[in-house]
């Protein structure tokens, strides 16, 4: 009965320390310009360790630990040290665009992650978004949406 109420006592400590760092962090970010390059919590790099050269082959794979690279703070995973080396080589050419946020959500003037598996390249860029309604969405009207994100974007950042 003992052991029982510690282990209890020990959870609910555990746990009330959990949401108090979760508070603090929520309160120290908000105040925060968000990073230039979206990385969602908990994923290894950027695009959820999706090998952002292999987008623009049409069939998007992970990347490798092995394979990394850095950009924008970031750090992006690739299948192949050639695919690193082509990255590296010119990095604007495959990073997505706005950062890797929402392509939809930047051009509507605020932020949210851009999702791996939500993808198109468009004129040579690569472009994400939130999901696949989101996507639907934007897809009504491309040209559009990229010239709005593109008047809105590095400025989102920032709210």
């Amino acid at each position: 009965m003992f052991l029982i109420k510690c282990i209890r006592t020990l959870t609910l400590s555990l746990g009330l320390a959990v949401a108090a760092i979760g508070a603090t962090a929520a309160l120290s970010v908000a105040h925060a310009d968000k990073p230039a390059i979206s990385q969602e919590l908990l994923q290894p790099a950027a695009v959820g360790g999706y090998d952002v050269t292999s987008y623009f082959a049409g069939t998007p794979v992970v990347g490798s630990a092995q394979f990394t690279a850095q950009h924008n703070g970031a750090t992006f995973r690739f299948a192949s040290a050639a695919n690193r080396d082509r990255f590296v080589a010119n990095p604007t050419a495959y990073a997505p665009q706005y950062g890797g946020y929402c392509a939809w959500a930047v051009a509507q003037g605020y932020t949210a992650p851009g999702r791996p598996r939500h993808w198109r390249v468009v004129d040579g860029k690569l472009y994400l978004n939130y999901n696949a309604d989101v996507q639907s969405k934007w897809e009504k009207n491309i040209p559009g949406f990229i010239q709005s994100a593109n008047g809105n974007w590095p400025n989102v950042l920032r709210k």
